[in-house]
């Protein structure tokens, strides 16, 4: 698979869709996390003791993904994706969203590397259920 096909099965996963696309080795960066998360994951395991109870305790429910922009690099493996990440909040039913950069890298059909940009403002809006 290319590194747009992965994007999309990583999307997809993160609606509840689709199949594990995580590398084992997986190294995956968030240069602007907010204080005290991690902005350097190395390998599945770690990202997995982060991600699942991450994701448990949002009270969102992610819709949708929708793409803007995907750009090629001159790494055939690499891309850079501008996009758009939906969810409803689980209390209010407000539907909210929030502006993404990822910096993908597959191998094999796997993300080997993954760094996003996250619009945090928006994220924190969402969460509280004061957009």
């Amino acid at each position: 698979m290319n590194p747009r096909e992965v994007f999309a099965r990583m999307s997809e996963e993160w609606v509840g869709e689709g199949p594990g696309v995580w590398a084992d080795d997986v190294v995956i960066e968030s240069p602007f996390a907010r204080p005290g998360h991690p902005t350097r994951m190395e390998g599945l395991a770690e990202f997995m003791k982060v991600a699942i109870p991450g994701r448990a305790a949002m009270p969102v429910t992610f819709d949708r993904c929708e793409v803007i922009h995907t750009h090629d690099t001159t790494d055939p493996d690499t891309i850079v994706v501008e996009y758009d990440l939906y969810a409803t909040h689980n209390v209010t039913g407000q539907q909210h969203s929030a502006r993404f950069i990822g910096v993908l890298t597959a191998r094999d059909g796997k993300v080997a590397r993954w760094r996003e940009y996250q619009n945090t403002a928006a994220i924190d809006a969402a969460l509280a259920g004061q957009w």
